[in-house]
């Protein structure tokens, strides 16, 4: 299994890290792009260590970036395809921190951005584990028909959407909370009016809030 390049921002030296937080980018960007958050989210997880991969494939939509799956053809068939392709790899890089950093998976919360959502909302509940929660921007759900097999395991979900968001249309948020409420799972969180697509000082706050709410 390949191994990601991945970027870190860690507590104090003498601080032993409690928490993990891996944070999952969007389509054409790198394991960089949202470690500027952590920093804002360790505000109120300080115990906590937060690791951002680079997605597994060069980005085939920009000249520079990565990206879990293909986008290129946006059908429902393609992109579950690619998210299961791409889950086994997602599975033994948190098997590889959870063991890196001596820690279970209950301490552990998955944050996704756009692409990153879809991927933390498909292997988090496949994970062998049951983890903490997932925290979800501007994405959506993909999965399979049948939501309500038995070995998926659940946790809180936290999904926040811009409704200005002309990538992935805010009415992703809606079908990705029915579905995984009828599937047994908690689902929090809010749209944002004239949020395009991206993250705003008011979906930091509320993330915040719902991962020190995990431990």
């Amino acid at each position: 299994m390949q191994s990601l390049n991945t970027y870190e921002h860690k507590p104090p030296e003498n601080v032993e890290p409690k928490q993990l937080v891996i944070l999952l980018h969007g389509l054409g960007a790198d394991g960089r792009d949202l470690m500027g958050l952590a920093p804002l989210f360790a505000q109120e997880l300080p115990e906590a260590v937060f690791v951002s991969p680079d997605a597994p494939f060069p980005c085939d939509m920009a000249p520079m970036g990565y990206q879990w799956f293909s986008l290129q053809d946006r059908s429902p068939e393609p992109i579950l395809k690619g998210v299961q392709e791409a889950a086994p790899i997602l599975e033994a890089f948190i098997d590889e921190q959870l063991e890196k950093y001596g820690l279970t998976g209950d301490k552990l919360a998955l944050l996704g951005f756009s692409q990153g959502t879809m991927m933390s909302l498909y292997s988090g509940p496949r994970y062998p584990d049951t983890i903490a929660g997932i925290l979800g921007y501007s994405g959506a759900l993909v999965w399979e028909e049948d939501l309500n097999t038995g070995f998926l395991q659940k946790m809180p979900v936290h999904l926040i959407h811009g409704e200005a968001d002309d990538i992935v249309p805010v009415q992703a948020r809606a079908f990705a909370q029915e579905s995984l409420e009828k599937a047994g799972f908690t689902v929090s969180g809010h749209t944002v009016p004239d949020l395009p697509h991206g993250i705003d000082e008011e979906g930091i706050k509320s993330g915040s809030e719902f991962l020190k709410s995990l431990f």
